[in-house]
């Protein structure tokens, strides 16, 4: 006998202590099976190869929209439809870059998502470089009047999500850079790669009042060049960003696996299909998608319901506004949520809500994770991803299982963001953490809002 099916006998006898709905060997089942399929794999696939790259608002966005319908019904779920919603949605149009002094050199840039134009022609202006956001923050009120700014602030390479959340801010520094005179804002990409390829990303919007300016982020070396040319003299640069706004409808595309007990509530997971440009959207977000949808599939006769959402809008927001207004007259019936959102590495730990590790149902879950390399993490759960974020902060627990991101920043947002990053057992891997959560989950009589404050 495999070590393997000694492991699962073992538990499989220690189940009879449980109550009955509780399965630990349906787990390990839905764990070994993930560890051999490819299920995931082959999504990523199709929805890079067959779609591409999928901003909100995009005809490509619709593509996708069909693509996820279609994928449900060839997978088995039921109840599959789409839940619409109305989108201020932010398009690219042509976009350039150019230092013009001391020497021409053209930049590797991307205007950032929810950033206004320049004027038709473009503009051009001398660059004023701060280290980081703390300087701009801290520099005198008329700094950098008539001038383009520069934020040039190095992201840390962390394992967990960390690192990118201190160094996102940069990203809407606009709003800084033009309470101080600016006339554009330009930021070092937030990524750990050192290659030249910029990464997109959304700002924060442009609140009543304020001036707005137009907004780019370059590569790491372009930053890193105009750092170090403005030592020496004024450094001039032209900047040519083309961007529009479209008043149109964006989609949440909803599938289940039926639980047995409709009483027992729903179990609410997914990814976001939407995606920004310059890549295909494999590890953002394809993968989060491939993920859940194959791991809800090995779930055994589920008790509760397993409901995946595809999320229409998440890389310039709206989709988890709008699935909570579609719902909030039901949200004590979804008993938790999480999404996949951070690539397709390894799983390393699994956050609960509070007190859930103590529940004699989810006990089982450490050992059955425990061959995986996952932890269970003692701190409770607060962050399931931005798109059920607002269904939290509503009341709804959430669970996270956290992906190795230690490279996933330096493909994020990029061009290089394609099939190619994806590891094929490391998803293998990420499919079978969320695979065996599920199966206990969804089995458990665990009521997960007992811990929350």
């Amino acid at each position: 006998m495999t070590p393997h099916r000694i492991f699962a006998t073992g538990l499989l006898l220690a189940a009879f202590t449980l109550p009955a709905f509780a399965d630990p060997a349906a787990a390990i089942r839905a764990r070994d099976r993930a560890l051999a399929d490819d299920t995931a794999w082959n999504i990523v696939q199709s929805l890079t190869s067959e779609i591409g790259p999928r901003p909100a608002g995009s005809d490509a966005a619709a593509r996708a929209r069909d693509w996820g319908l279609a994928e449900f019904k060839a997978m088995g779920f039921s109840n599959i439809h789409l839940e619409p919603f109305a989108k201020h949605a932010w398009l690219r149009g042509a976009e350039s870059g150019e230092i013009l002094t001391p020497y021409p050199h053209k930049l590797a840039l991307i205007g950032l998502g929810l950033s206004v134009p320049t004027p038709s022609g473009g503009m051009t202006g001398e660059v004023l470089v701060f280290p980081s956001l703390a300087d701009l923050q801290n520099a005198p009120a008329d700094c950098c009047t008539g001038k383009i700014v520069l934020v040039n602030q190095p992201m840390t390479r962390t394992q967990d999500i960390t690192g990118y959340g201190t160094a996102v801010a940069a990203r809407s520094a606009a709003h800084e850079a033009a309470k101080h005179g600016a006339i554009a804002y330009l930021v070092r990409s937030i990524s750990t790669a050192s290659n030249r390829s910029p990464h997109a990303g959304a700002m924060q919007p442009w609140a009543p009042g304020e001036k707005p300016i137009p907004a780019a982020a370059i590569g790491v070396p372009d930053a890193d060049a105009i750092a170090y040319l403005a030592k020496s003299g004024p450094v001039r640069v032209h900047l040519n960003l083309q961007s529009r706004f479209v008043d149109t409808t964006a989609w949440n595309v909803v599938g289940e696996i039926p639980g047995s007990d409709p009483g027992a509530g729903a179990i609410v997971i997914g990814g976001h299909l939407d995606s920004w440009d310059p890549g295909t959207g494999a590890i953002d977000d394809a993968a989060g998608i491939a993920i859940t949808l194959a791991a809800a599939r090995l779930v055994e006769h589920p008790k509760r319901t397993i409901r995946v959402v595809m999320w229409g809008s998440e890389e310039t927001g709206g989709s988890g506004a709008a699935y909570l207004e579609a719902h909030k007259n039901e949200l004590s019936s979804i008993a938790i949520a999480g999404e996949s959102d951070l690539g397709a590495d390894r799983v390393f730990s699994l956050q609960l809500p509070a007190g859930a590790w103590d529940n004699d149902d989810i006990k089982p879950l450490r050992a059955i994770l425990a061959p995986l390399k996952v932890i269970p993490s003692t701190v409770p759960a607060e962050d399931g991803g931005s798109d059920v974020e607002n269904i939290h902060a509503a009341g709804v627990p959430v669970l996270a299982l956290n992906q190795d991101a230690s490279r996933y920043f330096d493909y994020h947002h990029s061009a290089d963001d394609t099939l190619a990053v994806v590891d094929p057992a490391q998803l293998r891997q990420n499919v079978a953490a969320w695979a065996a959560t599920l199966d206990m989950l969804a089995d458990s009589a665990a009521d997960f809002r007992k811990g929350m404050k």
